[in-house]
């Protein structure tokens, strides 16, 4: 009988704990950034690819796209109010060979604000998809419904 004895890594458990605050930091600074009225600030959050996608009431795809989508729909501080995300829940997702390069993160958030543009919608979940690069943690796929 073999038996494999898995110990964890003391090293792999603060990184493990490092990438989550990271993580945490990039959705503070979005919040931030959302609350001054600032959405290139907010943006800064994703990864500038022509692959980033947004999955909301349509699928957009591309970070300009998004970008131009947030601008369009939240026309002024006034309409974006302030943002709270809660009950966020980071799982980080290690390969094979044990390097976590990628994470998902889901959340609710709310909207308080007197205006609304297009977007009525003032409370939601979502689920981020994030990816480690050379820039730091950015989200590829955003589902917000």
């Amino acid at each position: 009988m073999v038996v494999a004895l898995c110990i964890a890594s003391p090293l792999r458990a603060a990184t493990s704990d490092a990438d989550a605050a990271a993580i945490r930091q990039v959705l503070n600074r979005q919040q931030a950034a959302w609350n001054l009225g600032d959405v290139d600030g907010f943006m800064h959050g994703y990864k500038d690819a022509p692959d980033t996608t947004f999955v909301g009431g349509s699928v957009r795809k591309g970070y300009r796209a998004i970008l131009e989508s947030y601008r369009k729909h939240y026309a002024g501080k006034a309409q974006m109010g302030k943002l709270t995300f809660s009950d966020l829940d980071v799982r980080l997702l290690p390969g094979r060979d044990g390097e976590v390069r990628y994470a998902v993160v889901t959340g609710r958030f709310h909207l308080d604000r007197a205006a609304h543009g297009e977007v009525a919608q003032d409370d939601g979940v979502f689920s981020l998809l994030w990816e480690k690069t050379a820039d730091g943690w950015k989200i590829i796929l955003d589902h917000t419904s």
